[in-house]
């Protein structure tokens, strides 16, 4: 299957409770991007907090972020922003997707090479969702909310990058390094 990771099997192995912890960060940030806050156009301009957690899950631990998880909570999050269903779900798997292949060109690198890449994934994500409505709508829509949001995503990155890691590292990584004492 092409987004079968085979180097998945060498991760260390974690407990089930740690298993749900990639899976639920992504369900949070989702939930995070669609809350309704009383900002104008928040829910369009919002950063895409979702594609971060999946992009940075997808490099570090993709054994645990299932695509089916994914699919789940783009679903999810189409269906409580009130968004067209499955595009949510799409760009999270294509995400994946394209992120897979490549990821161990990012592990080990400093932070700018992967923000990097995250900017080139989140600009083509972006543009693929635009030129989607774009479709649905049958006519061309003005890109001016989509490129803020995909600068707004990019410059948010690096907060939700550092987060991520460290709750990677408390609890995925720390229980197992106290157990090899």
């Amino acid at each position: 299957m092409a987004l079968r990771d085979s180097t998945a099997s060498a991760l260390p192995r974690v407990s089930n409770a740690t298993r749900l912890v990639p899976v639920s960060t992504t369900m949070i940030a989702a939930f995070v991007t669609i809350l309704p806050l009383r900002v104008p156009g928040y829910a369009a301009l919002s950063p895409a907090l979702a594609l971060m957690a999946t992009y940075h899950w997808t490099i570090y631990r993709p054994d645990l972020l299932p695509s089916v998880a994914l699919f789940a909570v783009g679903l999810l999050e189409d269906l409580l922003a009130g968004a067209p269903m499955g595009m949510g779900a799409l760009t999270l798997l294509i995400a994946r997707a394209a992120v897979l292949p490549y990821r161990h060109h990012f592990v080990g690198r400093t932070f700018p090479f992967v923000w990097a890449g995250f900017t080139l994934v989140v600009g083509g994500a972006m543009t693929g969702l635009w030129a989607l409505h774009c479709l649905i709508e049958l006519r061309l829509l003005d890109p001016r909310n989509t490129i803020f949001r995909m600068v707004l995503t990019i410059a948010v990155f690096p907060v939700a990058s550092f987060l991520l890691g460290r709750i990677q590292r408390a609890l995925i990584e720390a229980p197992r390094l106290l157990r090899n004492r």
